[in-house]
């Protein structure tokens, strides 16, 4: 069984940095994909950032140039930077992997994120 614990979230006011970080333990074994996703409210879940097994990044649009996400392969856990946060980056952010072989996903606990103006 695996599970994704996070944390990191908080508060900050626009211009601030958070780090998120997602712990993954469990049979870990053939990950494709490590990923970022948020939900802010009445909105529709949404991907951040996402790292594949062999390195490429993919970024929304909205959090180019703010936004790094990162893995450390000796602690299981990968990481949200958010630089330059804005309040329209208030949201829960959820981590997420996915195994492609059997095309099953993983998500966090999701931690809440909220930028003041």
């Amino acid at each position: 069984q695996v599970q994704l614990v996070e944390s990191g979230g908080g508060s900050v006011q626009a211009g601030g940095s958070l780090r998120l970080a997602c712990a993954a333990s469990g049979n870990l074994l053939g990950i494709n994909v490590w990923g970022w996703y948020r939900q802010a409210v009445g909105k529709q879940r949404e991907t951040v950032a996402a790292i594949s097994r062999d390195g490429n990044l993919n970024y929304a649009d909205s959090v180019k140039g703010r936004f790094t996400i990162s893995r450390d392969n000796t602690k299981n856990t990968f990481y949200l930077q958010m630089n330059n946060l804005k309040p329209e980056d208030t949201a829960v952010y959820y981590c997420n992997i996915f195994f492609a072989r059997s095309r099953v996903s993983y998500w966090g606990q999701g931690t809440q994120v909220t930028v003041s103006s």
